[in-house]
């Protein structure tokens, strides 16, 4: 039976001051996209009125990231599924960029037939302005870390950036040693002058001379024109020279003759020029060793060390695989305008008990090759390499999340003890727990390991043999 029609305008008036009460953005469309009902929290949200909404199409009006490739709204009308907050962002009516989260629903009448599409959407500006805050508590520039390692970097960045003292970075390849070097610019009084890269460990050596110290038209074959080095194209700027420790003797004594006199001749030249020029150097090999081996001069190593920066590599701070997956998803969210939210805890796990000999380029890549296979939801294990889930045994994504955390669990104390030589005090203090919570995982996972402790061991090699003998 029909409600009378004073019962409908009375239901229409009670669903109408329901949504002009919500503090979400509300909107419904017809079959032709235009939009049919317009509440208060969208004119606010939007800068829109209502008046300027009824009537036009959505994609006028509501100006969103997935408008043109995943519009929310049309694949709900499609499958007839609700979609339930997809993150995105809208340009307001000043043009300004909004971050909001959006619902969809199938519209119906009194009789159940489709009329059309609602959709919510909810300002998550002041969400996002509290992320940001509190990342900005754990980045220098483009790094983030809550490790306290890293911290101790982060406090002392402003004062080294300050300087002009020349600095050298030391850290595993992928570890962000350029990333670093950027921060140190960044906040440094040349932050508006050229920041110039070169990796001494890619080029060969007559190669590298000319691309530092640039040349002079005739200085060698096919030198038609004078062409400036990178210390020219970086005046007043930052050099950062990566991989110093590859340069040859030759080159050390000509880069050691810029750092003490701040001159240096182009290739065929016989007049020196003047460098205004921050020296910043980065090594993953440890240059105290190659000074010891003579293979790298003392004097350009002392120039050069007046500033050292350690990076640890990142399986000595896995507390920070989480925030960077989240800082990767976000940049990647934004440059391939996709709806990711994040891993599934199985890959998470998975993540946590991987030793990472690439650092953070390799964890980088990771997400960016998840990113292919994964267009929005959570990352899960279908989209990682299966040389990454079979070296842990990971059973399929259909298995319980509770099973890939216990091997993922087993696997990260396993490689912990065998680091450590069945050392469980030193493989605890590695995993981050205490010795008798490492004794409990290892019986409640079922661990098969060596009866005898390596530090037991260890200290046992330690007592002279006669007082062995006589135990």
């Amino acid at each position: 039976m029909k409600k009378p029609p004073k019962q409908i305008n009375k239901d229409l008036s009670a669903t109408e001051a329901i949504l002009e009460s919500i503090s979400d953005g509300v909107f419904t469309v017809d079959h032709q996209w235009h939009i049919t009902s317009f509440n208060r929290a969208g004119e606010t949200i939007t800068g829109i009125p209502k008046v300027e909404a009824i009537g036009r199409p959505c994609a006028e009006v509501f100006r969103s990231s997935m408008c043109e490739t995943g519009c929310a709204l049309r694949e709900t009308l499609k499958t007839n599924k609700p979609i339930i907050n997809r993150p995105c962002y809208i340009i307001n009516a000043d043009g300004h960029r909004i971050p909001i989260s959006v619902s969809t629903a199938v519209l119906r009448d009194g009789q159940g037939e489709i009329i059309g599409g609602a959709e919510t959407f909810r300002d998550l500006s002041e969400v996002e302005a509290l992320r940001r805050e509190l990342e900005g508590r754990y980045q220098a520039g483009d790094m983030v870390s809550r490790s306290p390692s890293m911290h101790k970097i982060f406090e002392i960045l402003p004062s080294v950036a300050a300087s002009t003292s020349t600095i050298l970075i030391q850290g595993e390849t992928g570890t962000g040693k350029e990333l670093l070097a950027r921060a140190v610019h960044g906040l440094s009084p040349r932050k508006d002058k050229p920041f110039i890269a070169v990796n001494c460990g890619a080029l060969p050596d007559t190669l590298l001379e000319s691309e530092l110290f640039g040349y002079k038209k005739g200085a060698f074959t096919g030198a038609d024109k004078d062409k400036p080095g990178r210390f020219t194209l970086a005046e007043n700027g930052t050099l950062f020279l990566d991989e110093i420790g590859e340069i040859s003797f030759a080159l050390q004594v000509k880069l050691l003759r810029v750092l003490q006199d701040k001159t240096f001749e182009p290739l065929g030249s016989t007049q020196s020029i003047k460098a205004d020029v921050r020296i910043i150097t980065a090594t993953n090999q440890d240059l105290t060793d190659l000074v010891k081996t003579g293979k790298f001069r003392e004097d350009l190593f002392y120039r050069i060390h007046v500033v050292r920066l350690d990076l640890p590599p990142l399986r000595e701070r896995k507390e920070d695989i989480p925030i960077l997956v989240n800082h990767f998803i976000n940049r990647f969210n934004h440059i391939q305008k996709k709806a990711v939210s994040g891993v599934s805890p199985e890959v998470m796990a998975l993540l946590m008990a991987h030793r990472w000999p690439g650092n953070i380029r390799e964890l980088e890549n990771l997400i960016e090759r998840a990113f292919i296979l994964c267009s929005e939801g959570s990352i899960s294990l279908e989209h990682l390499p299966e040389d990454m889930t079979g070296l842990l045994s990971v059973p399929k994504p259909t298995a319980q999340i509770g099973k890939t955390r216990r091997l993922a669990e087993a696997a990260a104390i396993r490689e912990a003890l065998q680091r450590h030589g069945g050392n469980r005090t030193a493989a605890a203090k590695e995993l981050g727990v205490n010795k008798s919570t490492l004794y409990r995982k290892i019986k409640g996972l079922g661990l098969n390991l060596p009866g005898k402790d390596g530090r037991s061991r260890q200290k046992r090699k330690n007592v002279p043999k006669r007082q062995r003998a006589g135990n």
